[in-house]
C-alpha cells in the first residue's frame, strides 16, 4: 500500500507541474502605455507596473512582468556627437521612445497613485543600481532643441539616481544597444513625514528582439558592476532606412517631460 500511495503521489505532482508552470508564466508587454511607480500595497511601499493595456488599468508586480522591445522598436543611431553615448553612427539601437508610437511599447514612470498621495512631501528618488544584459542601457529624455539628455546609462558608475517630483507622470527613451535580456536593479524611495524613509528595491525586466521574452530572466545583476562595453554593429542598409522617424521625436520637446522638473543626478550618489 505504501508503494502505491507514493506512486499516486508523485503521478499527482507530475500532473499539475504544468499547470504550476503555466500559472507562473510572466505577462509580456510589447505594445500600449505602462507606467512604473510606488503603492501601497498590503500596507508597505512597494514599486509596481501600470498596465494600461487592460480595462480597468492593471497594477502588476515586477516579478510578474517582462516588457518587450520588438523589431518595430529597431533603428539606427543618427549621426552627431549628441548621439554617440547610443553607439556609433548607423549602429542598431532598439527604442521605448519618449513619444508613443504605434506597434511600439510606451513605458513611463508615475508618482500619481492616490495610496501614496498623503506621504510624498517632496519627491521620490529613483534609483539605478545595476544593470544586467548583453548590451549598454539607457535612459534619456528629449530636452531643449531636441539635445538628448541623458537620465541613466549603465556605461557609468552605479548608483545612478533621478528625483521625480510629487504626482508627476514621465516618459523618456528607453534604448538598448543589443538583443536579449535585459535586468535593472532598480530602487524607488521618499523620505515621508516624521522622518520616516518609504524604500523598495526590485529588478524590472526588459526583453529587447523578437526572440523568447523568457530570456529576461537572468540572475539578478551584481550590485554597482556596470554593463559589459557594448560591441559597435556594422549597420545594414535596412537598418539606416528605419531611422527617418528619430528626428521627428528628437526635435520635439515634450512639455510634459519638462514641466515635472525631472532632475537627473550625474555619477556615484550618496546614501
Amino acid at each position: 500500500m505504501t508503494g502505491k500511495l507514493a506512486a499516486l503521489v508523485l503521478a499527482a505532482v507530475l500532473a499539475a507541474a504544468p499547470a504550476a508552470a503555466a500559472a507562473a508564466a510572466p505577462t509580456v508587454i510589447a505594445d500600449g502605455h505602462v507606467d512604473m511607480g510606488p503603492r501601497m500595497v498590503g500596507g508597505a511601499w512597494t514599486i509596481q507596473l501600470r498596465d494600461d493595456t487592460t480595462r480597468p488599468a492593471t497594477w502588476r508586480p515586477l516579478s510578474d512582468v517582462v516588457l518587450q522591445a520588438g523589431s518595430a522598436s529597431k533603428m539606427a543611431v543618427p549621426p552627431g556627437p549628441e548621439y554617440a553615448f547610443l553607439g556609433a553612427p548607423g549602429a542598431p539601437v532598439w527604442l521605448l521612445p519618449q513619444v508613443q508610437r504605434p506597434g511600439v511599447l510606451w513605458p513611463g514612470w508615475n508618482t500619481q497613485d492616490p495610496s501614496i498621495a498623503a506621504l510624498v512631501t517632496r519627491e521620490v528618488t529613483w534609483r539605478l543600481h545595476a544593470v544586467g544584459g548583453p548590451g549598454r542601457f539607457s535612459l534619456f529624455l528629449n530636452g531643449s532643441f531636441g539635445k538628448p539628455e541623458e537620465v541613466f546609462d549603465s556605461g557609468r558608475p552605479f548608483p545612478q539616481e533621478t528625483g521625480i517630483e510629487a504626482a508627476s507622470h514621465v516618459h523618456g527613451n528607453w534604448a538598448f544597444s543589443a538583443p536579449g535580456g535585459y535586468t535593472l536593479d532598480v530602487e524607488m524611495r521618499t523620505a515621508a513625514a516624521g522622518g520616516t524613509t518609504l524604500s523598495d528595491r526590485q529588478q524590472l525586466r526588459i526583453h529587447v528582439g523578437d526572440g523568447d521574452p523568457a530570456g529576461a530572466f537572468l540572475p539578478p545583476p551584481t550590485s554597482g558592476t556596470p554593463a559589459a562595453p557594448r560591441a559597435v554593429v556594422a549597420p545594414r542598409e535596412d537598418d539606416a532606412a528605419n531611422h527617418g522617424w528619430w528626428y521627428l521625436a528628437g526635435g520635439v520637446v515634450v512639455a510634459g517631460a519638462l514641466a515635472v522638473a525631472l532632475k537627473a543626478r550625474r555619477g556615484r550618489s550618496g546614501s
